[in-house]
């Protein structure tokens, strides 16, 4: 959704030792895998690049192939991020994404490596990785800046010309992009990424790679072992993408997904009625967030927030409700107060997008549009987002138009790979049954096709990346995977072979007591400014750093 998230590792911080790893040229079939990578001469030069937050962290740079069916051409750089092992047991790498496609890995490293239980994570080297064209590889990807300046027109098609005038934008950002990185876009896509994990399991040197990854990370990893299935030993997948729909019928299903997402975050604002005062019902709650939309469609917010932006802001709330008690008081703060700056706050901590977010939607966009085929009709695409729109409303056009460019890409689309799979080892899998980025049906498909994993399921829970967020049923299974490599079983039949129970939903932060105005004022200028401190100055929930970090897919 908004690939400019991730909390990126301190500016200080170093990349250095370079190191070629050059597959073999042949390309085997899919379930054999391709050739194996040869082994660098000499191992990856790592370099101390700690942060205060993680002292121990090591960085380096690995060189692979553009195209890894022509191992002797164009090298590209991948930036890497290390925190090694301290045990005497040593269970080898664990290399860690979040997803995306599009997000920066090199900040999971130290976040993986601090947020497992210590005797785990000191078995392995915690690996975090920038995926080519993100971030600090090199070439990094940013096909069109400004793309997101705001204000943007409405999402939502006031005629043929407002219509007109989206095409045209999804247009220019696909031509854009094939005008600046022609030689690059055909190599931008999730199974050369695969390939660029096995060079970095080659690159360290060890036979078999372990694997944690998230969201578009579970698709990458499920990739991985379809072509490597040899080279798999323990893969924890979470929040899984549904490898049926590749892409565009998963973006269909998220639209559904993200609206009830929405509904549910609408009920608990009326829940709390008491702080936000915006009505008891959820139905009356939405309704007032529909006419706040239409008002900024004339007035936005700031000149900054309109009803784009404002879909951007609210957005992640569908992948975290730990956003939840900002975004309310956000939205109480301007229809209750007509007060703007929350909003607008509200919007630039989580929907604007910095020159990181213009990179990850490059990256996002080359790799979604070249890894599968897109209609190329935009009549199909107006016929189907018109549909979905009469039922989910909140975020259909907003994610159509996200996409859009993929309807005009310049390079061809590939055939996804089937990522059925009968010759891994017990695969780890993580979903929470009300997941909007991620449906809970991707988990139970993902399981289905791969032979010997196990399904752990948060019943109940709404957030996007389950493991390491707060969670600590889940995060006992995913550590007593990466421990032993044993893996829940349930009952014969059952759908999942473990259940945990989701975490408390947040309650609405504590009002600040604010100090008497001097010049006088009421209480509406008090409450006004209280509900702006909220917003401005609370802590950030549990699970917000993970949620940071994480390249979440639209």
């Amino acid at each position: 959704m908004n690939p400019r998230a991730g909390m990126l590792i301190a500016a200080g911080a170093l990349v250095a030792g370079t190191v070629t790893v050059l597959p073999a040229s042949a390309e085997a079939s899919p379930a054999a895998g391709p050739e194996p990578a040869v082994r660098p001469v000499s191992p990856l030069a790592w370099k101390d690049c700690g942060t205060k937050a993680y002292p121990k962290l090591q960085c380096s740079t690995l060189k692979v192939p553009l195209n890894h069916d022509d191992p002797t051409g164009r090298t590209i750089s991948l930036a890497l991020t290390r925190v090694p092992h301290t045990a005497r047991n040593h269970q080898g790498p664990l290399l860690v994404n979040p997803g995306g496609p599009g997000g920066s890995g090199r900040g999971m490293a130290g976040y993986v490596a601090a947020a497992l239980p210590a005797k785990v994570a000191a078995q392995y080297d915690v690996i975090g990785f920038d995926p080519r064209g993100v971030g600090r590889s090199e070439p990094a990807l940013n096909c069109r800046p400004g793309h997101f300046d705001p204000v943007r027109p409405d999402s939502v098609p006031s005629g043929a010309e407002s219509e007109r005038a989206g095409v045209e934008r999804a247009q220019a950002f696909a031509k854009a992009c094939g005008e600046k990185y022609a030689d690059v876009l055909p190599y931008i896509d999730t199974v050369s990424t695969a390939r660029d994990l096995d060079a970095i399991r080659a690159a360290v040197g060890a036979p078999k790679v372990n694997y944690l990854g998230y969201s578009y990370g579970t698709y990458l990893g499920a990739v991985y072992a379809r072509l490597f299935p040899d080279r798999v030993r323990r893969f924890a997948l979470d929040s899984v993408v549904n490898p049926h729909g590749v892409w565009y019928e998963d973006n269909i299903a998220q639209d559904y997904a993200f609206d009830t997402r929405h509904k549910d975050f609408m009920a608990w604002v009326a829940r709390h009625d008491a702080d936000y005062r915006l009505g008891a019902d959820p139905a009356v709650v939405e309704a007032a967030w529909y006419r706040m939309r239409e008002e900024l469609r004339t007035a936005p917010a700031g000149g900054k927030v309109g009803p784009g932006e404002l879909e951007d802001t609210f957005l992640p709330g569908g992948y975290y409700n730990g956003y939840w008690p900002r975004l309310a008081a956000a939205f109480a703060a301007y229809v209750n107060d007509r007060d703007s700056a929350p909003l607008v706050k509200a919007y630039e901590d989580h929907g604007a997008a910095d020159s990181a977010g213009e990179n990850g939607y490059s990256v996002y966009t080359s790799v979604q549009c070249r890894d599968a085929a897109w209609p190329r009709d935009w009549n199909v695409w107006r016929k189907d987002n018109w549909s979905v729109h009469a039922k989910a409303p909140f975020s259909t056009w907003n994610n159509a138009w996200y996409n859009a460019p993929c309807a005009f890409w310049p390079v061809d689309s590939l055939t996804p790979p089937d990522v059925t799979n009968d010759r891994v080892p017990p695969m780890l899998i993580l979903q929470a049954t009300d997941d909007a980025a991620t449906p809970y049906e991707g988990g139970v498909a993902l399981h289905r096709m791969v032979r010997g994993s196990s399904l752990v399921v948060e019943q109940g829970g709404g957030n996007h990346g389950v493991t390491l967020a707060g969670n600590d049923c889940m995060d006992e299974h995913l550590a007593a995977y990466l421990a032993t490599g044993e893996v829940p079983r349930g009952e014969a039949g059952a759908e999942a072979d473990a259940v945990c129970e989701t975490t408390p939903e947040p309650k609405p932060e504590p009002k600040p007591q604010s100090k008497p105005a001097k010049t006088g004022g009421g209480a509406a200028e008090t409450a006004k400014a209280a509900r702006t401190a909220s917003v401005r100055g609370a802590v950030p929930p549990a699970g917000a750093t993970l949620h940071g970090l994480l390249g979440h897919v639209r």
